[in-house]
């Protein structure tokens, strides 16, 4: 960590400047997906399920899953960024290889691609966020919190998904993260119904998922219902950041070292 400059924000510039190219097709997933979720479970299952008890109040369940969809997001984008993408920037396209002959020690490389990933899952917040308020889900100014929390979580995610990378020898065995630990959190975070429904030892474990923690600040945010009884979520987040993300660097100089 000690060698870790602000020479970084090179990589995460160099990985703009490649997604600006793509631009618009990088856009469409934010963009398009809320939409499908909303109609699909706004309106199919809403109609079946009608009003959802969250937190003491009644709510549609268009509302209740609205921003379970935001921190799905963040996720999903720094997540498959910092596995799949930087698994392929790294053994196919070699551009770890280019960026280690330049004064760029590994540490910063490794730093640049995650803060990018954080920085990409905050990039597709503003975009579903802008998509979701046009149906009067965000309460603003509280909203604007949901892209402070987009970081913070996609930083989390983005650490989690180098250690990955850091000891996947092959492209196709990512599965093995996606199936076991993100379909899971996926399906049991509180994402599509409340974890009061679920059996108490199947609450105690969502607890411990960083997807959990992150759906609940998403839900404070947006409804406007920000309180102190909301920074043991933040704690989680930071605490979960503050531990992987050194490891994920010490990982993958040893895998980049070899």
């Amino acid at each position: 960590m000690t060698r870790i400059s602000w020479r970084f924000s090179r990589v995460w510039q160099r990985n703009f400047l490649v997604y600006r190219r793509t631009l618009l097709v990088g856009f469409m997933p934010p963009l398009l997906e809320p939409l499908f979720y909303l109609l699909a479970f706004g309106v199919g299952m809403g109609l079946l399920i009608g009003h959802v008890h969250y937190e003491g109040r009644d709510m549609t369940y268009t509302l209740f899953i609205a921003p379970a969809l935001i921190a799905i997001n963040v996720m999903s984008n720094a997540f498959y960024e910092n596995t799949y993408a930087s698994f392929v920037r790294m053994y196919y396209q070699k551009t770890f290889d280019a960026m280690m002959a330049t004064p760029l020690t590994i540490e910063e490389i490794i730093a640049g691609e995650m803060i990018w990933g954080a920085s990409k899952a905050v990039l597709a917040t503003a975009v579903m966020m802008s998509v979701i308020s046009c149906f009067g889900l965000i309460r603003y100014p509280d909203g604007l919190l949901l892209l402070g929390i987009a970081f913070l979580g996609g930083l989390a995610f983005a650490s989690l998904g180098m250690m990955f990378t850091a000891v996947v020898p092959q492209i196709e065995l990512f599965n093995l993260p996606v199936f076991l630990f993100i379909t899971p959190m996926f399906l049991f975070s509180g994402t599509f119904f409340p974890l009061e429904n679920l059996p108490l030892w199947v609450q105690r474990f969502a607890l411990t998922l960083p997807l959990t923690h992150l759906v609940n600040l998403c839900r404070a945010c947006a409804y406007g219902s920000f309180a102190p009884s909301c920074m043991g979520g933040l704690v989680y987040l930071f605490a979960l950041t503050l531990v992987l993300f050194p490891l994920a660097i010490a990982a993958m100089r040893r895998r980049l070292i070899k």
